[in-house]
């Protein structure tokens, strides 16, 4: 706690100029000149914008519509709701063909303008110089069909309006896909029966679509024999234009998916590779998710092996789709063996192969297992960007926070391009670890490459700021990022508000939130809360203290263990027993074992009012590590526990001492955390420390001195 508070932040003195902030940010000394450079920096935006307007007059040649189709749709698209479409038309009556009118109509579907669309038919209808043609007809179908079952009447007075001879396949089938689009399946196959009695010949898109609309229906759902039962019209239909081809496996494939029918999605796998057909990406996934559906993936693993025995091998994006579906339950061992089976089916994994892998490695704290899996992958496909972007999330949420930076230095050095995403993860590492020195640094060399942080970026380095206890520095790089644009998150306010709470500057606290709301429009939520709470505990102002944490709780924000130890924090320095255990028991209730801090505070708040005996709180501290103890041995492989409780009581006049002792632990052992509490009639209680090495795990234990007799309370 600090005696007297800096006068950071005001509301009425105006903000330091950017030269001050970037020098203040980015002393000369500490900048990353030895950093390599990407060389795509401003070079490349300057090649890239000479090259865009050659590009956009090549896009505008190869697919770009002429004077005449852009300057009727500007026209068109003008037009008031009654204005004259024969004006529009008059200056380019003889030179628009019936294909420019479709490029004018497939304009507006794209925009889904409908009401103009069926206004151009009506005037095509009425002169024969532009009389529409059955594409066109098709095209205004499809336009109609588009928005909702309330315009199918429509679609049928321009599909009545093509003479019966000139009906083919295409307006059958657009008018087909407007229903099938609006779920209307069994009018869909009315209408393919009607096609077929009118002497039309369907086509494999006539029957896609219908079985696209069968396949999607949910209520109720149509049986798959019936779509097998169109599957089957098609193959044995003699017309080559009706053959099934990877759409209709697909929509298949899709519909047996959604029924969880494994055995029909085998049967349809099987009759695919035989016809000549391959899978795709698409195939592979809906295979996947039937088998996953009905609980037997290890049958997509023999499926795979024996295509690959057959010729067939997989794609890498089949078994990547198997991969993910084991991912997502949290196999582990079974996603390392698709791995494994992808390699011995001769199928290189591909980078996006290693990075599932990676992910749940990360996900389960497994992080040997990524630092394992990372050098394997170099050694077979070149890490990409996004590689790297797991890596950094995977790391900075399991508390690596040195080993992201060197990864990134390790990124830029082997000639792999960071985007923003990959700064912003490194930014919240550092953030989160206190590294302000690296976050400048990535900063700086985000400034170097042209990217515009964002956000996300700056909070991390006025988080960084924040545990360094470098106030000012904090409010200046908040200030930098408001100079730049880039607007402060609510995120952002309160990572700034929580360092100064840790300062007990609770002015300065207070005078953020009010710029947040005042200034940004932002309201409070419960970190904002939290933050406020620490910020006047710290700044020994309890009773404010006490009205933020009444106030969060009149927003209908729910406490959490944060909250609750701010106010416990508050009541024990206030001396208020009643309150104090009353909060003590709200927290008891809320979580399974409240924190040694909360133990330490309810002890010295009774010894401070005289009101507990030292064998109380003996029993009391004794309550605590015995189910600290009951938690690590329940679960041996709990990762980054460790807990060291050294006590010893002494006799002294009728009063009772705790003094420190030295931890008993292996000379590899860091600690994270050191908390000592001092009491008043208890001089000491002992340390507390917590480890947070994966690989000391196993290695915690509970050291008690023999002086010391705590009775076993379980």
């Amino acid at each position: 706690m600090l005696d007297a508070p800096m006068a950071l932040v005001s509301t009425t003195a105006s903000v330091a100029s950017t030269s001050y902030h970037y020098n203040l940010l980015f002393p000369p000394a500490r900048r990353w000149c030895c950093m390599p450079r990407n060389r795509g920096g401003g070079g490349r935006l300057a090649v890239l914008a000479a090259r865009a307007p050659r590009e956009a007059a090549v896009g505008a040649e190869n697919g770009g519509h002429s004077y005449e189709v852009e300057s009727l749709i500007d026209r068109l698209s003008n037009l008031p709701p009654r204005g004259s479409i024969a004006r529009c038309l008059e200056t380019a009556r003889h030179r628009l063909t019936l294909q420019d009118f479709a490029a004018v109509y497939r304009e507006f579907s794209r925009r889904g303008d409908w009401q103009r669309s069926l206004r151009l038919f009506k005037y095509m209808q009425r002169h024969s110089w532009c009389r529409p043609d059955e594409h066109i007809h098709a095209i205004v179908i499809g336009v109609l069909g588009r928005q909702g079952p309330a315009l199918l009447d429509k679609c049928l007075e321009v599909f009545h309006d093509l003479p019966a001879e000139s009906r083919t396949a295409l307006s059958y089938t657009s008018l087909i896909a407007a229903y099938a689009r609006n779920a209307l399946h069994e009018e869909a196959r009315a209408l393919l029966d009607q096609m077929k009695a009118a002497g039309v010949a369907p086509t494999a898109a006539t029957y896609n679509t219908v079985l696209a609309a069968c396949g999607r229906a949910t209520d109720p759902p149509v049986p798959f024999d019936m779509l097998l039962g169109l599957f089957a019209e098609m193959r044995h239909d003699p017309s080559p234009s009706v053959r099934p081809d990877l759409t209709t496996y697909n929509t298949l494939l899709a519909a047996a998916a959604v029924r969880s029918l494994s055995d029909q999605s085998e049967m349809l796998l099987s009759t695919m590779l035989e016809a000549g057909v391959l899978p795709d990406t698409a195939s592979y996934r809906y295979i996947v998710d039937a088998f996953a559906s009905a609980g037997n993936l290890s049958r997509v693993a023999e499926l795979f092996a024996e295509m690959a025995a057959t010729g067939h091998t997989p794609d890498p994006s089949a078994y990547l789709g198997l991969m993910e579906a084991h991912t997502r339950v949290g196999a582990t061992a079974e996603a390392v063996a698709v791995l494994r089976q992808m390699q011995a089916d001769g199928c290189p994994p591909t980078a996006a192969t290693y990075r599932v892998l990676l992910d749940l490695y990360g996900r389960q704290g497994g992080f040997d297992g990524v630092r394992e899996l990372f050098c394997e992958m170099r050694t077979a496909v070149p890490p990409d960007t996004a590689t790297y972007n797991v890596l950094f999330r995977v790391f900075g949420d399991g508390g690596f926070f040195k080993e992201v930076v060197e990864l990134f230095q390790d990124m830029l050095q082997s000639g792999v391009e960071p985007d923003i995403e990959t700064c912003e993860n490194v930014m919240v590492a550092c953030g989160r670890g206190g590294l302000h020195e690296d976050a400048r640094e990535v900063l700086d060399y985000m400034t170097r490459e042209g990217m515009v942080p964002t956000a996300k970026a700056y909070t991390g380095l006025v988080e960084a700021l924040g545990h360094a206890a470098m106030y000012e520095e904090a409010y200046v790089a908040f200030n930098m990022m408001t100079e730049i644009g880039s607007l402060p998150t609510i995120g952002t306010y309160n990572t700034l508000a929580n360092a100064f709470a840790k300062g007990g500057l609770f002015q300065e606290a207070e005078a953020i939130f009010s710029r947040m709301t005042n200034n940004a429009a932002i309201q409070k939520d419960k970190d904002s809360f939290d933050a406020l709470i620490e910020a006047y505990c710290q700044g020994a102002q309890l009773d404010d203290a006490v009205k933020a944490y009444m106030e969060m709780r009149k927003s209908r924000f729910n406490p959490d263990e944060r909250s609750l130890e701010g106010v416990l924090n508050a009541y024990c320095i206030a001396g208020v027993i009643d309150e104090s255990k009353e909060q003590f028991e709200e927290l008891q209730s809320m979580v399974t074992v409240p924190s040694i801090i909360a133990y330490c505070m309810m002890l010295s708040l009774y010894a401070r009012n005289d009101r507990m005996s030292v064998s109380g709180s003996l029993v009391a501290v004794s309550v605590w590590l015995n189910k600290l103890y009951d938690r690590l041995k329940g679960d041996e492989d709990l990762a980054q526990l460790a807990s060291v409780a050294v006590l010893e009581f002494q006799a002294d006049n009728g009063s009772a001492h705790l003094t420190d002792e030295t931890l008993v632990e292996e000379r590899e052992s860091e600690f994270l955390a050191l908390l000592q509490c001092s009491l008043a009639s208890l001089h000491t209680v002992g340390i507390i420390a917590s480890l947070q090495y994966p690989d000391l795990a196993q290695n915690w234990c509970i050291c008690i001195m023999q002086e010391l007799l705590i009775p076993d309370s379980r």
